[in-house]
């Protein structure tokens, strides 16, 4: 069975990998493990609120945008 990527994950990966860095880098900043940080990228946890609005403000994107409600990155 194939695994569909949700928005924010599809979102993540794409400003992640912009920015040249690894799953365990974006691991280490927001100070969760490895693992969990790949679950975020699959959809696979609900990522809390606060956490959304740190990785927004480390991407410099709208949180619309990141979660996939806005096709327009500005803030």
């Amino acid at each position: 069975m194939e695994k569909i990527m949700l928005p924010l994950g599809r979102r993540l990966k794409e400003l992640r990998k912009e920015r040249k860095l690894k799953q365990k880098e974006m691991a280490r900043f927001l100070e969760c493990t490895d693992r969990n940080y790949q679950k975020m990228e699959y959809g696979e946890i609900n990522v809390p609120g606060l956490t959304l609005i740190k990785l927004a403000d480390f991407f410099q994107v709208s949180l619309d945008y990141l979660v996939g409600r806005s096709d327009d990155r500005e803030r």
